[in-house]
């Protein structure tokens, strides 16, 4: 499958399976797992057909591991990053001491003021690596990296989660445990 009709495809499971899946006629279900065969028959129906080996190098290939499969194949679901109401089912976890969470220069400001907000999403994203955090802050300017007091914060009662791509979750991260790492 070419790039294009892989990223394509990605950023239309992302709307649908993250933000809007009743626009596709679909509900998640507890977990946010929602049928294959219903996924693909939705995508038909609106003009935008999926083979199952397309769906399948997709959720293999992105990236950012995006999407999974239950264990029987039947189920899809976008891992994280939700804007609608759904419970992932996931487990509190102790996370590492130090996480990262990167932005853009403009919203420096307002983080180091507010901390980090979860905003329209369920979770504010924090990554174990420096160099995932500072791609993700290019997606909208200048990159700035954040480095992220977990430990302090967990020691604190704070709660986090580990999405099945290894994304940090947790609620919000006051302005006291961030450090602007522009290392």
């Amino acid at each position: 499958m070419e790039k294009s009709r892989n990223t394509s495809i990605s950023k239309f499971l992302s709307k649908y399976l993250r933000h809007e899946p009743e626009k596709l006629g679909l509900q998640l279900d507890v977990g946010g797992w929602v049928k294959v065969d219903d996924l693909l028959r939705a995508c038909a129906q609106h003009n935008f057909a999926i083979g199952r080996d397309e769906l399948e190098q997709v959720v293999a290939t992105n990236v950012k591991q995006r999407f999974s499969f239950d264990l029987t194949g039947t189920l899809i679901r976008a891992n994280q990053g939700h804007s609608v109401d759904v419970d992932l089912q996931l487990e509190p976890l102790q996370p590492p001491d130090l996480l990262y969470h990167g932005t853009a220069e403009k919203n420096v400001e307002a983080i180091m003021h507010s901390g980090l907000q979860k905003m329209s999403r369920h979770h504010v994203h924090l990554s174990s690596e420096r160099s995932t955090a500072k791609t993700v802050g290019q997606r909208h300017g200048k990159p700035v990296v954040f480095s992220v007091d977990a430990g302090s914060m967990h020691q604190a009662g704070y709660i986090f989660y580990c999405s099945a791509n290894n994304v940090w979750l947790v609620d919000c991260v006051p302005p006291e445990y961030l450090q602007r790492n522009d290392n």
